[in-house]
């Protein structure tokens, strides 16, 4: 999972980028509102972390825009204020949940996790997947339509996974890049194209199958659910 982490004290970025990383999750580090923003026009994340006191804005500001751009990410304040009326307001605003420091390592990653689960619903140790008329099978990275099974090779299927289970929300290639392949990967975002289009052209994602893949210039991909199909 890709999380921003939007706090302007090194030290507690670092300690919270060093818990997230540990938990086996991909944090990126913005100082202030400016840099986070100017990053969030152009990349996707799954997550969130908004401190409210930034030398250049207020993440209740920030927040509003986010909910503007993307009313369903997660998002989720770790801040110093702990005025009811603040608490509140973000909540109100549309934060999923609400810290106040010093956190917690264990309870911090909780209320993470807890936020994921509210927002991501899907399993990812789940072997079968449905999203109608498709079904992907993970042991054997098949995925059938109908009477068809149509195999693909283990990125394809990993990447076809993870569009399905984001369906209907704007990915960036970094993103999708990071989360397939890790955040070592020495590839470029090119080895993204290259698989979408793989996926695209075996699965017959268009219309007429309810599903279709849009390619947003200068940004990726998003996986749309014509006829409102679910999984």
């Amino acid at each position: 999972m890709r999380i921003a982490l939007v706090e302007d004290d090194p030290a507690q970025a670092q300690q919270m980028a060093e818990w997230l990383s540990n938990a086996s999750y991909n944090p990126h580090w913005f100082a202030n509102g400016q840099t986070f923003m100017k990053s969030f026009r152009r990349e996707s994340f799954d997550l969130i972390i908004l401190d409210w006191n930034l030398p250049d804005t207020e993440g209740i500001s920030l927040l509003r825009q986010i909910r503007e751009t993307d009313p369903s990410i997660g998002t989720l304040f770790i801040t110093s204020r702990n005025d009811e009326n603040d608490i509140v307001a973000a909540l109100e605003d549309g934060a999923d949940d609400y810290l106040v420091k010093p956190t917690r390592h264990a309870e911090t990653l909780a209320r993470i996790s807890s936020v994921m689960r509210r927002t991501y619903k899907y399993n990812k140790e789940d072997k079968d997947v449905c999203f109608a008329p498709f079904t992907l099978h993970r042991d054997h990275f098949t995925v059938d339509f109908g009477d068809e099974t149509i195999q693909l090779t283990s990125k394809e299927f990993e990447v076809a996974c993870f569009m399905f289970q984001n369906h209907d929300r704007l990915l960036s290639r970094n993103h999708i890049l990071e989360s397939v392949w890790g955040v070592s990967s020495d590839l470029t975002t090119r080895t993204v194209d290259v698989h979408i289009s793989k996926i695209r052209l075996k699965l017959g994602l268009k219309p007429d199958r309810g599903w279709r893949m849009v390619s947003v210039y200068k940004y990726g991909y998003r996986l749309e659910s014509l006829d409102g199909t679910k999984g």
